[in-house]
């Protein structure tokens, strides 16, 4: 027998008995698009938050005050750490293959105008921002430069704030106050979304030294850093010249250096585990579908005894009866893996349609990954099967009918 007359066979079979056939794939068809639909959503969570990352740029380098690994001195021992302060941000501006910094203090206070007030958040930077996080004036101009000592009192408005405040009406030249100091609106800010729940348009930007006597604060939060892509120092030189600067300011590395792409590997990673696990869940209906088609099987084997008699009895080798019903459990998973393929790319789709905000993107790796393991099952789940019904005695099973 050929193998094109064992499938015909095999598919003939399977239309003869179609409630029973739809039922022992529907396993295998639900666990197929429950990892399409999950892992879709892990892959869409995964470039969105990648996405919110990089929108800011990838050659950044951020310093943070204090240092993440210690030598087990203990926390009770009196701190030496010194502030990261405007001078450190001025010295690291000079450095060789740094082509902009931005100081950074953040902090939440009431912004009012002569009618109207909001919480918003502040922002303390300098004149850097457009060039290191990517964010420009729509309207007017950016913090202007040099006022690292005695900043004027400029302030340059989110595109919300700047509409919650004004309205249609233009912001330029007007006041407003910012916690007990009262601020010249220099510029409003394109608008940017959100960055992971951060409002980048219900901001305002005001000279970090100013923030730093809003707050009371003697150390800069952050100071974040632009390197050259094509500067002639790779990023390990221009790190390492950042931290020989700081040892010789401070006296020690009190201090924590963080590459914007660290932050993106270490994302990736977690992300890519977050996805891993959610198609691992969904591949637990999997294994319930091969559950299902050796039941299946077995009890066919069972049913047609007889039917293998006579295709014994006519001269059908054992490797026949072995590969004809092998043929059978891979035919019934091949079609509910292509079935559960095209219903969870279609669920995927609904979704998106009905919750745009929700974030997915097909996984093909996993698409294909499932749909071979739904091969594999078939395999797999009809060897047993198929082996019993290859092991019957022809006399015997005649003998039933």
């Amino acid at each position: 027998m050929h193998f094109l007359d064992i499938l015909r066979l095999s598919l003939r079979t399977i239309t003869s008995y179609k409630m029973r056939s739809a039922l022992t794939s529907l396993g295998l068809i639900i666990g197929i698009a429950a990892v399409i639909i999950l892992t879709s959503m892990g892959r869409g969570l995964h470039s969105f938050v990648i996405a919110e990352f990089t929108q800011f740029g990838t050659n950044i380098i951020g310093i943070h005050p204090g240092k993440k690994s210690t030598l087990g001195i203990s926390g009770a021992t009196i701190s030496t750490v010194r502030p990261l302060s405007m001078a450190d941000a001025e010295s690291l501006s000079k450095l060789g293959g740094i082509t902009a910094v931005v100081p950074v203090v953040q902090g939440n206070a009431r912004v009012e105008t002569d009618k109207k007030q909001r919480r918003s958040n502040v922002i303390g930077a300098g004149a850097d921002v457009p060039l290191v996080w990517k964010i420009r004036p729509a309207l007017g101009r950016s913090l202007p430069s040099g006022e690292s000592t005695n900043p004027r009192a400029f302030a340059v408005l989110g595109d919300k704030l700047a509409n919650e405040l004004f309205g249609q009406s233009n912001p330029l030249g007007k006041r407003v106050r910012i916690g007990s100091d009262r601020y010249r609106v220099i510029g409003v800010m394109e608008k940017k979304g959100q960055m992971l729940g951060f409002d980048m348009d219900d901001t305002v930007y005001i000279p970090a030294a100013k923030a730093l006597e809003m707050f009371d604060r003697e150390s800069l939060m952050e100071i974040d850093l632009l390197y050259s892509a094509s500067a002639s120092a790779s990023v390990a030189v221009i790190q390492k010249n950042i931290k020989n600067l700081l040892i010789s300011r401070h006296g020690e590395e009190d201090f924590t250096l963080i590459t914007q792409n660290q932050m993106l590997e270490s994302m990736d990673s977690i992300l890519n585990i977050l996805t891993l696990a959610v198609a691992a869940l969904g591949g637990i209906s999997l294994l319930v579908g091969a559950v299902g088609i050796v039941t299946i099987m077995t009890i066919a084997v069972s049913e047609r005894v007889s039917e293998i008699g006579l295709l014994r009895a006519v001269g059908a080798e054992r490797i026949i009866i072995f590969k004809l019903f092998l043929f059978e459990a891979l035919t019934l998973s091949a079609l509910g893996g292509f079935i559960g393929v095209l219903s969870g790319i279609g669920l995927v789709g609904l979704i998106s349609n009905i919750l745009p905000e929700l974030p997915t993107e097909l996984a093909w790796n996993y698409i294909v990954a499932a749909f071979s393991l739904s091969l594999v099952i078939g395999v797999v789940s009809g060897v047993m099967p198929a082996i019993k019904a290859a092991q019957l005695d022809p006399l015997q099973a005649l003998h039933s009918e």
